[in-house]
Parts: C-alpha cells; sequence; structure tokens
C-alpha cells in the first residue's frame, strides 16, 4: 500500500473515533525509521486505548501487514508502527510535556538551511 492510500486509512480511523488536534509530519527528509508521524490527542486513557485498537482494527482490514503497538491499556500514550507511518495517541498533557512537533521542527528548519 502506498505511503498516501496508508495516510488515508490512518486518518479516517483516527477520524471515526474523535481523535482531537491531529498533526502529519513528513520525516522522509530527516529518518530512514518512517515517512510519515501523525500525532493526535485522546481525552482519556480509556479513548487513547480505543483510537489505537480502533486504527490497528482498520489497519487489518486493509491488509497492512506488521503492525505494531506499545503502550498499555492505562497508558498516556500509545504508539502505533503502521511501518511507513507511526502514530502516537497521547493525553493533553503529555503531548505538551514531550512536545513531538517542535522536536522535528528544528531538524526540518536545519535542512532548508542546508538546501540553500
Amino acid at each position: 500500500m502506498q505511503t498516501k492510500d496508508l495516510q488515508e486509512v490512518a486518518i479516517k480511523a483516527l477520524d471515526d473515533l474523535q481523535a482531537i488536534d491531529m498533526t502529519v509530519i513528513d520525516v522522509r527528509p530527516l529518518t530512514t525509521i518512517t515517512d510519515l508521524m501523525i500525532i493526535c490527542t485522546g481525552r482519556s486513557t480509556r479513548h487513547i486505548k480505543s483510537i489505537a485498537d480502533n486504527l490497528v482494527a482498520q489497519a487489518k482490514k486493509h491488509h497492512i501487514k506488521d503492525v505494531h503497538i506499545e503502550g498499555d491499556e492505562s497508558s498516556e500514550w500509545v504508539l502505533v508502527d503502521l511501518g511507513d507511518i507511526v502514530v502516537h495517541i497521547m493525553l493533553a498533557t503529555t503531548r505538551s510535556f514531550y512536545n513531538l512537533e517542535a522536536l522535528w521542527e528544528p531538524l526540518g528548519e536545519l535542512q532548508i538551511v542546508e538546501a540553500r
């Protein structure tokens, strides 16, 4: 499955369970670990678990292989690895504390400066 198609499946699955404040970061120029990162917020640990479970179920429904999940039922942060896309589902306080968007932003700015 192409990254764009995988992204559509992931975003729809997150939307279905009303994930909050989705951000998609293209990390291809910065790392070979994955192509995209999607970061979103859940209202509670139960909501986070439900979002992650729905994402995994939709991925399997679309025959996406090698889906991995990290984080347990009471976790404030669950990571779903879809291969070309890594999805981070967090509580608002956890997302604010770790601020993944800011961690990747300086690297992106550095890439733009180096390209010039």
